[in-house]
């Protein structure tokens, strides 16, 4: 019995040493009024490493690219009808509006219901998306009440800004934009001839990538959340506090947003619509929607001139997929 019992202390007395030697503790005695200086400091000599030269280059290219896409796709669009519907955000690019039950309206009316279409815009094929315009990178949260002292910029131009590039009324306001000198020009040919249409259509596409894969090398070095249940969008390392968030208004936390990392298609969202195969009927019914194929509202709208687009968008377009079967 002696034995043992000493074997257990010696074991008890070993298992404590090994556990205190490799356990770091805490105390809840915290002056965080001490800390505070030190974590502002330290945010501080943070901004001293931006902006990165290395990405100026980037964000420069991503501002032109985006001025040659909103240049482009507005020539297209003075070819190809781009219909929207008028009671949900659902667009079309064709002559008429398929037949799809896919509107859900507002909220008194039924869902499910076909589509009302308009003539649409720019906005329609390009979301405009916009955020508040920060001093500088690093400056205090926007409270609910500075939430007007503050311009709002589209989201991409503040990410450009913030890298270091240099911004423009034209980056600004894209309705300032020079239409006719951009690449839906040529000089020395016709406006709208075939072969035009489709150089048009391959500069888009190009920019298009080049516009998206840009913001994605920018995303990984320059901060930027986005709001979990709306489209809410803000350029920097924190969040604001203006309670904006429509979804939960009327909810405890009154309208403030909950913020995680932002990505590619929060600042440049892609706009899937419908899109129509040549084995399609010419206009799309609702007992074929699980053949139809979908697409971005850009990919679509340069397909329209006949081009090829790329093959990582043919799973999503179901290109060589089996057409609806004619119903008797």
């Amino acid at each position: 019995m002696a034995f043992t019992k000493k074997l257990w202390e010696n074991l008890v007395e070993e298992f404590s040493k090994t556990y205190f030697m490799h356990s770091r503790f805490y105390s809840s005695r915290v002056d965080f009024k001490k800390l505070r200086p030190m974590i502002l400091k330290r945010i501080q000599n943070r901004a001293k490493d931006y902006p990165v030269k290395g990405m100026v280059p980037v964000a420069r290219e991503v501002l032109e690219k985006r001025k040659l896409l909103i240049q482009g796709v507005s020539t297209l669009m003075e070819v190809f009808p781009v219909l929207a519907c008028k009671f949900c955000p659902e667009v079309y690019i064709g002559e008429k509006g398929h037949l799809i039950q896919t509107c859900y309206g507002y909220k008194r009316c039924g869902r499910k219901r076909v589509h009302e279409w308009i003539p649409g815009g720019l906005n329609d094929i390009l979301v405009p998306v916009e955020t508040f315009r920060l001093h500088n990178m690093f400056q205090d949260v926007i409270e609910h009440n500075q939430r007007f002292d503050f311009d709002r910029v589209p989201a991409v131009v503040e990410l450009c800004r913030q890298a270091g590039a240099n911004i423009d009324d034209e980056n600004l306001h894209p309705g300032m934009l020079d239409l006719d000198g951009g690449i839906g020009h040529i000089d020395g040919g016709e406006p709208f001839s075939p072969s035009h249409l489709m150089h048009t259509a391959k500069e888009i596409l190009d920019a298009w990538e080049k516009l998206r894969s840009g913001v994605q090398r920018l995303l990984l070095v320059y901060p930027s959340k986005v709001c979990k249940h709306c489209s809410e969008v803000h350029i920097g390392p924190s969040g604001h506090k203006a309670r904006l968030c429509g979804v939960f208004k009327f909810e405890s936390w009154h309208g403030k947003h909950f913020w995680k990392k932002a990505e590619v298609d929060d600042l440049v969202p892609p706009k899937i619509v419908w899109w129509r195969r040549p084995q399609d009927p010419p206009v799309l019914v609702n007992e074929g929607r699980d053949f139809y194929g979908h697409a971005p509202a850009v990919v679509d709208l340069c397909t329209k001139t006949g081009i090829i687009v790329p093959p990582k968008y043919s799973c999503m377009m179901k290109i060589q997929g089996l057409s609806a079967p004619v119903s008797r």
